[in-house]
């Protein structure tokens, strides 16, 4: 029942940021839409909108940028990935030598 729970949990932890991602999506397109669609009425001045748009952009990068960072940190972990996206190792540090007194 505990490996049920967590694995419940940690797709949650995945869908919630897709989800933002995709509603992040849906906003910058429908404000696109909008947009396009209002030079077609003669009636209306067109005005983009910029706080819909960059809330929208906001949500989508989150999102993906959480998605795409858990994707390389679990093909780190299972050696998937090429030279270029390799954790870089650093050297070891030799101890300085201790003064005797």
């Amino acid at each position: 029942m505990k490996l049920l729970i967590s694995r419940f949990i940690a797709i949650l932890i995945l869908v919630i940021p897709g989800l933002l991602a995709m509603k992040g999506f849906l906003m910058m397109k429908d404000d696109i839409f909008n947009y396009i669609s209002m030079h077609g009425d003669d009636t209306v001045t067109p005005v983009f909108a910029w706080l819909h748009f960059g809330g929208g952009l906001i949500l989508f990068a989150a999102g993906m940028t959480f998605l795409g960072g858990w994707i390389l940190t679990r093909d780190r972990k299972r050696n998937y990935v090429g030279p270029r996206f390799k954790e870089k190792k650093k050297p070891k540090q030799v101890p300085p030598p201790e003064a005797t007194s």
